[in-house]
């Protein structure tokens, strides 16, 4: 089993289409090669050094809950990781063994579909200041990491460069119309609450998430990655306590490593030291391991 991270994917002959902070996309024609490399990026800076297994777990994840939802929701994965790959492909086997997914091609809703459980990360920020996340009011006296009385649909627009923009259902409606805007708000709050529910027998609390949507031939279907520890806050429900940050599966344990040095958060990033990398691996594998109820 490799134990070096994977950071770059070439397949020769493969036209790759772009490269995300984790993922690469390569054009197969009538669908998409998705493969996600073992980079971990924080506060939009893509780190030198990388998290062993990582991809496959994003991967594993995702396929996953697309299986899980996919009566609730189309979607767009056509083979998981361990479908057998197309003949063109199968030269490249070995690098792409648990990482990859093939998908239809979708056009993606210019919106990030989130839903927040509980007040974390830019949520708490705001309501601190103003009592409101995304604008909606919330009831005073909220501490941090609280559960919220009921999920909250909160989208933002994708930035091409830099941070998303927090925008409201209305800002939502007049961008996808609203009919769309309220189908996509109805089926990201039910999907988490869904999974949530899951989760939560598994040990694990999911605070928030990101969900994106896309269109082909005008059917709605559920695109990219779901309810991974990159997308989501999942917390350990045995070590919840309101009030303070939560201990976390996500990638929130590399961001509170990289509070503590005198960094500007601009490229290049630190290296992560040894001790970093592996309990981060660990985190991520224990996140799958619990949600499937599998050994990676």
């Amino acid at each position: 089993m490799a134990t070096e991270p994977l950071l770059q994917i070439q397949l020769p002959g493969i036209p790759k289409l772009r490269s995300g902070k984790v993922r690469e996309i390569f054009d197969l024609g009538d669908q998409l090669l998705m493969v996600a490399t073992d980079r971990i990026s924080a506060f939009d800076v893509v780190l030198p050094n990388g998290i062993p297994r990582k991809g496959e777990v994003l991967t594993r994840i995702s396929c996953f809950w697309f299986r899980r939802f996919e009566s609730l929701v189309p979607n767009h994965l056509l083979a998981g990781p361990d479908d057998p790959l197309p003949a063109r492909l199968q030269p490249y086997g070995e690098l792409l063994r648990g990482r990859s997914m093939l998908a239809r091609k979708a056009q993606p809703l210019p919106i990030e579909c989130i839903v927040r459980g509980y007040l974390a990360g830019s949520a708490w920020k705001e309501y601190r200041q103003s009592g409101t996340v995304a604008g909606l009011r919330l009831p005073a006296g909220l501490r941090e990491s609280d559960e919220l009385p009921e999920p909250i649909f909160t989208p933002s627009t994708k930035a091409q460069e830099g941070h998303d923009q927090n925008i409201s259902f209305d800002e939502a409606c007049r961008i996808l119309g609203e009919g769309l805007a309220r189908q996509v708000r109805d089926l990201s709050l039910r999907i988490y609450t869904e999974a949530r529910a899951y989760a939560r027998q598994r040990g694990i609390l999911i605070a928030d998430t990101k969900f994106e949507f896309g269109l082909a031939a005008g059917t709605l279907m559920l695109i990219d990655e779901v309810l991974t520890p990159d997308s989501s806050r999942f917390w350990p429900a045995d070590q919840y306590q309101p009030g303070r940050p939560q201990p976390s599966f996500d990638k929130q344990f590399v961001r509170d490593y990289l509070e503590s040095l005198d960094w500007n958060k601009t490229p290049p990033g630190p290296v992560l030291p040894p001790e970093i990398v592996a309990a981060t691996a660990a985190k991520y594998r224990e996140a799958y391991e619990r949600l499937t109820g599998q050994p990676l």
